[in-house]
């Protein structure tokens, strides 16, 4: 129960140094279209938690009184019902969690890209320690579309690294059961948002490609909004940010993650990105921002993806007179061929 208390606690006090240091524009993206009021509704029900832990009440089954299983405590600590009680069809639902959650345990985490018809793929990832919590991946849903993940738990290290590879080996077992990438946020939030191992939210977006007819289906889950350059017959540069439809994983208990969708045509350039990059800072504590990426994503804009992954590095460390970078910093660029 203590260790549960703990658990409880450190997600509160993440949730609340977020609300209160994180500046306003950041605080936009990760919610997406949610309001700061979830965010607090759900502190008070950490509140309440804590409260039933402190009165020694956390945890008792309803039915019977006594204390429920302390596994099932650490999977939804607003378990409050024993095994035995449950109905045939609830019985049935935490079967199904237990499976996956043992799935999830066995599967291997290699990094591994793959072919994508019609795109030219490159990336970069460099943890601001020794390991990290930013990831990309790839993915088959099961319609046989790609899936393109980027994610990034807030704040780095070893805390951070863990909770990503236990998100990374979901995502492997979610993905390939599913055809909309927000069903797979959707679930992905029901696993973890109660966990009390997972005490930091992750903003991740996931994209739905369909090489047949260059359609992109996506779900940002309060992550930094993609970059989508055109590059127009006059000269002149055209952008997209591919904003939030969703809150990140994690940081509020009941949310709705909707999807968007944009046509794709050849030359179009896909850029996914960590706030690693935009919120990098120089010596006079100014931030990088999305500005100074898409000025360089235009001007890089004809060389091969692997070359302008590279010209964004080389311009990111001018930046910031190649200062160590205090976050860790993920690229992944697609290029429509």
């Amino acid at each position: 129960m203590q260790r549960l208390r703990q658990g409880l606690l450190q997600k509160r006090q993440n949730l609340t140094s977020w609300l209160s240091e994180a500046p306003a524009e950041k605080r936009r993206v990760n919610l997406g279209p949610v309001k700061e009021t979830a965010v607090r509704a759900h502190l008070r029900h950490l509140d309440e938690a804590v409260e039933r832990a402190d009165s020694q009440v956390l945890g008792l089954c309803e039915v019977c009184h006594e204390p429920v299983n302390t596994g099932l405590l650490q999977m939804d600590y607003a378990c409050c019902v024993c095994l035995e009680h449950l109905s045939d069809a609830e019985r049935q639902k935490l079967e199904f969690e237990l499976e996956l959650s043992t799935k999830v345990q066995q599967a291997l985490l290699p990094q591994q890209a793959i072919d994508i018809p019609g795109m030219e793929v490159a990336a970069f990832s460099r943890p601001a320690t020794i390991v990290g919590g930013d990831y990309f991946d790839f993915y088959r849903f099961r319609d046989g579309a790609y899936g393109l993940l980027i994610a990034d738990v807030a704040g780095h290290g070893m805390s951070a690294s863990l909770i990503m590879a236990s998100l990374q080996a979901s995502l492997r077992i979610l993905v390939p059961d599913y055809d909309d990438p927000a069903d797979v946020i959707r679930r992905l939030n029901g696993l973890f948002y109660r966990n009390i191992n997972m005490t930091n939210f992750v903003s991740l977006f996931l994209a739905h490609f369909d090489p047949l007819t260059n359609q992109l289906v996506y779900c940002n889950a309060g992550h930094n909004p993609p970059l989508l350059y055109r590059p127009q017959p006059d000269g002149r540069s055209s952008f997209t940010w591919l904003q939030p439809t969703g809150a990140a994983i994690g940081l509020v208990e009941e949310v709705e993650f909707g999807t968007a969708a944009v046509s794709l045509i050849p030359g179009d350039l896909l850029l996914l990105y960590t706030d690693g990059i935009t919120e990098a800072t120089n010596l006079r504590h100014e931030e990088f921002g999305q500005e100074q990426l898409s000025t360089l994503v235009a001007e890089a804009s004809d060389l091969a993806v692997q070359d302008l992954v590279q010209q964004v590095r080389s311009g990111l460390l001018e930046f910031t007179q190649e200062q160590p970078l205090a976050d860790d910093t993920t690229i992944v660029a697609y290029r429509v061929t």
